[in-house]
């Protein structure tokens, strides 16, 4: 198989050569490329769906640069028309390119961030600046962008429908913020930073990807003290799986250091761990990511700079909700102050109960979630651990598709397995249709385990997306999670906050499954507004049909009692200060780093320098440290934007309070219809302001989020 170098000098040769030769050379082509099955449409059932089974990493290379030449012959195909630029023959044929790049997309996200290896990572960094001339040369396109600026400014004098105008507006924009309008030189720089950028992007998350695999803490039996017995045996399994076996494996995850630190007794064990976990990308090594931070802020910087903005957040946040840096930290700044307070509260109710154990220390970062656990005994008579027995996966599984099917009205069918292809053995796929009329709205994948290779965390992707653009297609999605697989016969036992983060990915694909829109581009999202569907999914984990139905115990069946569940909801502003403030103090760091000038910037004393001014607690750290903050430093797509969190979580508290007053609470059909059409099916088609005005009747209130919370009300 050619290289990207042979197949632009095959096309070189086609110019000198005879007609026929040339047509040999291009069959020869198309037979090599013809043998990858990434490149292939998709086929089978379900509209066609990806053939995960037979992809192989050796594949991975040729496909992309295939798709992305394939991809740039459609660009100069639009750009070279000699007919009079028209929403048609422009941004129609727009939404239309790459179709090949688009499907091999799906099975590089998939070998990225589910089945990576050191030789996909070879391959994905020397793909990296592939990519990034790639993004270039489309939006560097000057007769590209004069066509659609011809577009653009005649839909401002006679608008177009409305779906029209919102994706010529979205193309523009996007063109427009990413340099089309810079002369030559500014052009050059301007994609050679993004370039290198990509490269810095790929070594970030490689470094903490390394040390996630490689700060295993291997433990014995005498090591155990406080553990559950589940949390036991998988962590026994783990350690087998890595060749110790005897031993007990905590991996350098969240889902697998969170239980150990709120209950095994051992502290030295417990400081260990938590200094391997939020140490990563901190290690002073070879894996060290502050060199490279420092230098993604400086090339962002200047990178903007180039178009007329002073920092980074100001270019960043203008297609936001949020508009400006300014409007994100007056929202940030009028919690923080509640939420450090409670902070105080909790450390002290934490030190009371060490003090009567006898316990003789002082409350540390180590200690936080064990001892928070003591006082959530102590105050509610609350053990999470006898929470957790209620809370099994496949129970919760079950909770998702009643929630999806009472406010959506979809049916989850299995799929029987091997009737579609599949990455790993822990996938699952269900089909999705529409409970009354059968029709099919999609599958759902979802891969719910940890193991090597895979990114830590949970999420949420679309393989395919719905658009009417060329008929109608369905929605391949997927959700995924780093649950700890248990030992073999065990039920998978889980916390309620990765109960809730199971439905908040769900919340994703709900959105992704419901979308009602024409063009692929309006199937994107304005960051700060796409989370706000996920969050609001949350609030139906602790409505009363879930929790009376789904929440079983393990062994025997029986529903969660009556009283657990009061005290669940007694204590559901527990432990807010921690939550609060672990999160916001990693929005805030996000955006006051780009803020700052990065001329010299030392990452490690600006990390602490900002905790300092902001009177960050020491107790707790931030939820991402900065040398592992993958959301920010991986790419830009939560880059200023994890503030976005909180934006949403302002119209998520006061939508919930629509449902809580309806007749029928969060299952009212009235305000549940308006929710499907006015949050959901419109993915971006329209301004998000706009619909949610539309869904509320006005702009969203903070007061619900403070109350919420459990934080004093201030006017």
């Amino acid at each position: 198989m050619r290289t990207k170098q042979q197949y632009f000098k095959a096309l070189s040769i086609c110019i000198l050569i005879s007609f026929t030769n040339c047509k040999q050379e291009e069959t020869k082509d198309n037979n090599q490329m013809s043998e990858n099955i990434l490149t292939k449409e998709w086929t089978g059932p379900y509209q066609g769906v990806p053939s995960f089974d037979k992809m192989k990493v050796s594949d991975i290379k040729e496909a992309m640069e295939f798709g992305m030449n394939e991809s740039l012959a459609d660009i100069d195909k639009i750009a070279n028309n000699t007919e009079p630029p028209t929403f048609t023959n422009t941004i129609e044929a727009l939404e239309a390119s790459g179709k090949t790049l688009d499907r091999v997309y799906a099975y590089y996200g998939i070998l990225s961030s589910n089945m990576s290896s050191p030789e996909f990572r070879s391959i994905q960094a020397e793909l990296a600046p592939k990519l990034s001339d790639y993004r270039s040369k489309i939006t560097q396109n000057e007769k590209l962008f004069q066509r659609i600026k011809t577009v653009y400014t005649a839909s401002q004098k006679k608008p177009l429908k409305p779906q029209e105008q919102r994706v010529v507006e979205l193309t523009y924009k996007r063109y427009e913020m990413n340099g089309a309008n810079l002369d030559a030189a500014k052009k050059e720089r301007y994609a050679a930073i993004n370039k290198e950028l990509s490269t810095l992007y790929n070594q970030f998350s490689d470094n903490v990807l390394h040390d996630e695999e490689n700060y295993v803490t291997f433990l014995n039996k005498k090591q155990l003290e406080g553990l559950s017995e589940a949390f036991i045996k998988s962590a026994a399994k783990i350690a087998t799986d890595k060749g110790q076996d005897g031993k007990y494996a905590i991996t350098n995850t969240r889902s697998s250091i969170d239980p150990f630190l709120t209950y095994a007794t051992n502290r030295e064990l417990r400081k260990q761990v938590w200094e391997n976990y939020y140490s990563r990308g901190d290690n002073a090594d070879s894996y060290d990511n502050n060199a490279i931070i420092a230098q993604i802020l400086k090339l962002r910087k200047e990178r903007v700079a180039l178009l007329g903005y002073t920092n980074y957040a100001a270019w960043r946040l203008q297609d936001r909700m949020a508009k400006t840096p300014e409007n994100a930290m007056d929202l940030m700044m009028a919690v923080w102050p509640a939420a450090i307070a409670r902070v105080a509260e909790e450390v002290a109710d934490m030190q009371t109960v060490a003090n009567e154990n006898g316990d003789n220390i002082t409350i540390a970062p180590w200690d936080y979630r064990f001892y928070a656990e003591k006082v959530r005994k102590k105050k509610y008579n609350l053990n999470s651990d006898e929470v957790k027995q209620y809370l099994q996966l496949d129970k919760l599984t079950e909770a998702l598709f009643f929630t999806a099917e009472k406010l959506f009205n979809y049916k989850f069918t299995p799929v029987k397995k091997g009737t579609v292809p599949v990455f790993h053995e822990d996938v699952n796929v269900w089909e999705v249709t529409d409970k009354d009329s059968g029709k099919n709205i999609g599958l759902w994948y979802l891969d719910p385990f940890a193991r090597q290779g895979k990114r830590s965390g949970a999420w949420a992707t679309t393989y395919r997306s719905h658009t009417t653009f060329e008929g109608e297609t369905n929605v391949l999605a997927s959700n995924n999670s780093n649950f700890v697989k248990p030992a073999p016969g065990e039920a998978v036992l889980v916390s309620w906050d990765d109960a809730t983060t199971f439905f908040h990915e769900f919340g994703h694909a709900l959105h992704f499954f419901s979308s009602n829109v024409k063009y692929p581009t309006l199937n994107g999202g304005v960051r700060d507004y796409t989370e706000f569907q996920s969050q609001l999914l949350e609030r139906w984990l602790a409505t009363d049909q879930v929790i009376n139905t789904f929440l079983v115990h393990h062994k025997t069946g029986e529903p969660i009692p009556a009283t657990l569940v009061e005290k669940i909801k007694k204590a559901a502003t527990f432990n807010q200060g921690f939550a609060t403030t672990e999160y916001l103090a990693s929005a805030l760091m996000d955006m006051k780093l780009h803020l700052a000038d990065p001329t010299n910037i030392d990452i490690d004393a600006f990390e602490r320098e900002t905790l300092a001014d902001l009177k960050m607690p020491k107790e707790l750290p931030m939820r991402h440290r900065t040398p592992h903050f993958g959301h920010v430093f991986s790419g830009e797509g939560y880059a200023t934007a994890y503030y976005g969190y909180m934006w949403a979580d302002v119209l998520t508290s006061d939508a919930s309070e629509a449902f809580a007053e309806a007749p029928d609470g969060f299952y009212d059909k009235e305000i549940a219809d308006k929710l499907v059409k006015y949050l959901f099916a419109p993915r971006n088609a329209m301004d998000p302001a706009e619909a949610y005005r539309l869904f509320r009747g006005r702009d969203a209130k903070i007061e619900a989020l403070m109350k919420d919370r459990g934080f004093p009300i201030t006017k």
